[in-house]
């Protein structure tokens, strides 16, 4: 007697004692992914070819678009969410599966950092494959053979994040393909405003509060361990910049003449790094790091349980020990206060006997639970006082550079706090074992990620576990000219978001 197959979210499914146990989805898959390289690597170098940055609206609007048309062809009810004065849209999606008893938000962003182009080996926006070892350039089209795993595509937002998309979209079509249904009732958020700030994603989310219900967010974005091993996420940092000018002389002045008496603010600057931030990274700011919450007993065995990676991270990075006696993953757990730039006068053949006039600190505070940004200004703000400094919101004039010596000028930007869920949920410690099984081998943990992305939004507005399913390369360049995927990374996601879409159950 011969089966029908029953149609389900557009999937063919056939009978229980007919389909296929879960026990063959990771051969499926791998199968399918197998004998779909090319195409799979090929949709990734259209998206990777879109410029879907800040500077190019129409180029974010028209990879909206091309993501909409794809989630709409594999069944998903798709829409462009936009409010007034954003730069991108956001792209939403659902596709309900007959009897899940779960929902699952899949975020990513399909925005890219700005490009230096002079910067770049090749065009940011032509994507380029090459040979992991020598880098010579690979005709991976032609390829009749499998694409080696070592392979790297480079190009613009390639890892970050848009081979989480194509992830999810290979996944999908390896589930459809093969016959497994999903476990999960899906939807999607991704968004084109995440290398800006994310600064309209709070109001769309509460815009879309009913819409965006779920019972779990999993965020597509950063890299795996340092190691290679999967890894999964559970917080990011919070973030939140200062720039710092400091006022000398109004003009420079020889310092052989006027060095000891006149007020030089290159050395106050140094002075004042020394002041905030001990040589361990420690930061000193009286009240900063007042009522952070600690790592969890749990949080600290998952640490423990890490990869040790740092002396071979030494030697990658040509540096003869670390800022501090603790392993990375413990570091990354605490505050920083991190010394983006400095400048001030002229070094080398501009070098001049001058006294400089005025002196920039560039920083970036990475904040922990439950810091907030308003916390870490009113903290430095209160030190620069009590260290003699006159705060300003705009450059003196000279009166005001009479009447006081010590002259700073704040320049805050916008931030947003950390998050970090707990990894003792139901829902987490499905995610763990599913991500294993798809893996085939356990997963790192991290509590926190070291980088900020804000994912406070989603557990504030949603009250949801949101836990981050990294797939990209560590080594992939990320913010950097010559961004590049390694395709081992392509296909081992893939895996997983099949795993996530059709194995996870709690």
């Amino acid at each position: 007697m011969r089966i029908e197959p029953l149609v389900v979210c557009g999937f063919a499914v056939v009978s229980a004692t007919a389909g296929t146990a879960e026990t063959d989805l990771f051969r499926d898959v791998e199968g399918y992914r197998s004998t779909h390289e090319v195409p799979i690597v090929g949709q990734l170098a259209d998206l990777t070819h879109m410029r879907s940055i800040a500077a190019d609206p129409a180029g974010l609007s028209a990879a909206a678009d091309l993501l909409v048309a794809q989630l709409k062809q594999r069944g998903f009810a798709a829409n462009r969410w936009q409010v007034e004065g954003a730069a991108a849209p956001l792209v939403f999606a659902q596709l309900n599966t007959a009897g899940a008893r779960r929902t699952v938000v899949f975020y990513a962003h399909y925005d890219g950092q700005p490009v230096t182009p002079s910067q770049w080996s090749s065009d940011p926006f032509v994507p380029v494959m090459k040979d992991g070892a020598s880098e010579h350039d690979v005709d991976w089209k032609s390829a009749r053979a499998k694409l080696d795993p070592e392979w790297r595509l480079f190009g613009r937002a390639v890892a970050d994040d848009k081979a989480s998309i194509v992830a999810f979209l290979a996944a999908f079509d390896a589930l459809k393909a093969t016959g497994h249904k999903p476990s999960i009732n899906i939807k999607v958020v991704w968004e084109g405003e995440e290398e800006a700030g994310s600064p309209h994603l709070a109001q769309i989310l509460r815009d879309h509060e009913g819409l965006l219900s779920s019972d779990l967010w999993l965020v597509g974005d950063a890299p795996v361990h340092q190691s290679g091993r999967a890894m999964l996420y559970f917080g990011a940092r919070g973030v939140v910049g200062l720039r710092i000018t400091i006022y000398g002389p109004v003009k420079a002045l020889h310092d052989g003449h006027y060095g000891n008496w006149v007020p030089n603010p290159a050395a106050m600057a140094a002075q004042l790094i020394a002041q905030m931030r001990s040589g361990d990274g420690r930061v000193l700011i009286p009240g900063f790091s007042d009522g952070i919450r600690p790592l969890t007993p749990d949080e600290r065995e998952q640490i423990s349980r890490l990869p040790r990676i740092e002396p071979t991270l030494q030697k990658q990075f040509e540096i003869g020990g670390a800022e501090s006696d603790e392993d990375l993953a413990t570091s990354l757990m605490r505050p920083a206060l991190n010394v983006r730039g400095l400048r001030s006068g002229q070094v080398g053949d501009a070098a001049a006997n001058a006294i400089p006039t005025e002196a920039e600190i560039s920083i970036d505070f990475r904040l922990v639970p439950d810091q907030t940004p308003e916390g870490v200004r009113k903290a430095v703000e209160s030190f620069l006082k009590s260290k003699g400094w006159t705060l300003l919101n705009e450059p003196p004039d000279a009166a005001t550079r009479a009447a006081h010596p010590r002259l700073i000028l704040l320049q805050w930007e916008p931030g947003y706090p950390a998050l970090r869920s707990s990894i003792s949920t139901p829902a987490a410690q499905a995610v763990i074992a599913t991500a294993s099984r798809a893996a085939r081998t356990s997963v790192a943990v991290m509590p926190m990620m070291g980088a900020s992305v804000p994912l406070y939004l989603f557990a504030d507005i949603f009250h949801e576990p949101v836990i981050g399913l990294p797939i990209v390369n560590y080594d992939d360049n990320q913010h950097a000219a010559n961004e590049n995927l390694r395709l081992g990374n392509l296909w081992s996601g893939i895996e997983t978001y099949a795993y996530m879409m059709a194995g996870l159950r709690w």
